[in-house]
């Protein structure tokens, strides 16, 4: 089957920030993307015979001849840009990531027409806290929020990344570079496999449970975040997401839903 009319980008960028990291950049093809929020997402699509990487291993099961593979991912670019830029992790038996992992500039690839999501700061008072929490390429909405107007907001803003080595903390140079510049911004890396580090690690390598309850992100704040002056967004792991409510639960924040607006924001990959 012929996928090529459905294709309505093209890669204007693709970099492999690690074995298993890459950031591409996305420009559509003859059409504009409307405006979205900092922290949606949208999908993307290849076909099933687009060629797969060579660290890719058998897939779990054969994907739909018939069909593009799609799947849906947080936009890592500032909502006022023409390109829709992604942090991508590769799932080596996946059916899209390997096939992501082979683009290179000016492949096409399918991109939805909208970006949808409530992982947003829109509806959230500027004076307030915001603590973005992430693992993995969980940090890409967060890029966006920071690289939009997020930095405007007269609430402090704090970054807690963890990743399994410091080549996985994705935009690290850009969020230190951010903290320099912004008092009201604070980052905080860390990593659980310092041993893997060739040139070492002085930073952290707690988990981010332990970061929390250690109290350092009170520090960070000003304050010990609390559901009348903070926002806690989380994205990544689920086991991380799952243990961040659990002790957001017993400070009586309350998960954020449409119809019961609440303080705890979280993605789960």
């Amino acid at each position: 089957m012929d996928f090529t009319n459905q294709l309505n980008c093209v890669i204007t960028q693709s970099v492999q920030v690690s074995p298993i990291m890459k950031i591409i950049k996305v420009k559509p093809d003859g059409w504009n993307f409307p405006s979205f929020e900092a922290g949606q997402f949208v999908a993307l699509g290849l076909p099933p015979n687009a060629p797969r990487c060579n660290a890719a291993t058998d897939e779990y099961e054969s994907p739909k001849p018939d069909k593009l593979i799609r799947r849906a991912y947080s936009i890592a670019s500032s909502s006022t840009d023409d390109t829709i830029e992604f942090y991508v992790t590769l799932v080596h038996s996946g059916h899209l990531t390997p096939r992501l992992f082979e683009l290179a500039i000016g492949d096409r690839i399918w991109m939805g027409k909208k970006a949808v999501g409530m992982f947003t700061l829109d509806e959230i008072a500027p004076d307030r806290n915001v603590v973005l929490v992430a693992t993995g390429t969980g940090v890409a909405p967060y890029m966006s929020m920071l690289r939009s107007n997020a930095l405007k907001r007269s609430g402090k803003i704090v970054v807690v990344h963890g990743a399994a080595n410091s080549w996985d903390l994705g935009y690290s140079s850009e969020l230190k570079l951010l903290s320099s510049m912004f008092p009201n911004f604070h980052y905080h890396p860390t990593i659980t496999e310092p041993e893997k580090e060739p040139s070492g690690w002085d930073g952290d390598t707690r988990f981010i449970g332990d970061i929390w309850e250690s109290g350092l992100v009170d520090k960070l704040v000003g304050t010990k975040p609390l559901p009348n002056n903070s926002d806690v967004f989380l994205c990544g792991n689920p086991r991380m997401v799952d243990g961040m409510k659990e002790m957001l639960y017993k400070d009586g924040f309350k998960d954020h839903k449409k119809k019961s607006p609440g303080e705890i924001h979280a993605e789960e990959f």
